[in-house]
């Protein structure tokens, strides 16, 4: 699909947000300034109230993600939660003494407890809920809950941002390195996608998430990789709507929860796969290039289908 790029009028208060904190990081880095007193965890909650989503942006966003737009005629699609919740979210870290230029994201988690109707007001709240750091990395737990005046806590999106604070020894010391996660050769490939090299430009005028080692080339390699990398959530969105057509049978209040981890940078452009094994109470999922290799991402779902 050509670039959504009349979208981008959509995604002011993302933009604005972002750019805050990364302006607030430059200034930490450039001055050694650091916020002080205790950090409070749980945080105190931000909360918003928001104008239904432009339906056009909907149609859009579910096409790039490889859905059907006519499944969402009445409600949003649950993944698409970080073009609202992210403004949000930043405001949860930007007092912590972390180097957040740095931020990673390692993985999420959401819960699907009903369905958003895409012509009501949004209610969001947003906190950091717990900091789990060592000299290594602080691993920030942050929770976005979405919903509607009838139904509260229809999406809760829990998300985990790393950050790392000092480079591991080379060689590890005395202990036995990880084995990477490897997708089994058994695996069932659900679908098969062609990303191409604007991918990421694509997902940022759809969502508003602009950092752009996902649509600046040299930027991206400025940071240590071959070109753009993919947007995490980018690839749990794809990832969601190729469950629901090739897993669900095209219904789109099917899942009710989607746990993954972001394992490794998704390089742009790319060719991937979608890859399932089935279990009693919940599907191993996995992005990646072929059966047998490392994934991009690996998660669990849970569907109304599932025993």
């Amino acid at each position: 699909m050509a670039l959504p790029t009349k979208h981008i009028r959509s995604q002011g208060p993302v933009i604005k947000m972002l750019g805050a904190t990364a302006l607030t990081a430059l200034r930490r880095s450039i001055t050694g300034s650091a916020p002080s007193g205790p950090i409070e965890v749980p945080s105190p909650e931000f909360r918003a109230t928001l104008s239904p989503r432009p339906r056009a942006l909907i149609r859009d966003y579910v096409r790039f993600c490889g859905g059907d737009p006519s499944s969402y005629k009445h409600t949003l699609p649950p993944h698409l939660w970080p073009q609202w919740g992210f403004p949000l979210a930043a405001k949860t870290l930007v007092a912590l003494p972390y180097p957040m230029f740095k931020v990673l994201n390692g993985g999420c988690r959401v819960e699907v407890k009903g369905t958003l109707a895409n012509d009501e007001p949004l209610e969001v709240s947003a906190r950091l809920v717990n900091i789990d750091e060592n000299e290594r990395r602080a691993v920030l737990e942050q929770q976005v809950v979405t919903g509607t005046a009838a139904n509260p806590e229809a999406i809760v999106a829990t998300m985990y941002a790393i950050v790392p604070l000092a480079r591991p020894e080379r060689g590890g010391g005395n202990k036995a390195r990880k084995q990477p996660e490897r997708v089994p050769v058994d695996a069932e490939e659900l679908a098969r996608w062609k990303l191409p090299a604007d991918a990421g430009l694509a997902f940022a005028l759809l969502t508003g998430d602009f950092n752009p080692v996902h649509w600046i080339p040299p930027y991206a390699r400025a940071f240590g990789f071959r070109n753009t990398i993919l947007h995490g959530f980018a690839s749990m969105a794809k990832a969601w709507e190729g469950l629901v057509r090739a897993r669900y049978g095209g219904s789109p209040t099917a899942i009710r929860s989607f746990d993954v981890k972001f394992t490794k940078p998704l390089t742009l452009p790319a060719k991937v796969g979608l890859y399932l094994q089935t279990g009693e109470d919940q599907d191993q999922v996995w992005i990646a290039a072929a059966p047998g290799a490392s994934p991009y991402l690996a998660g669990t779902v849970r569907g109304s289908f599932d025993r």
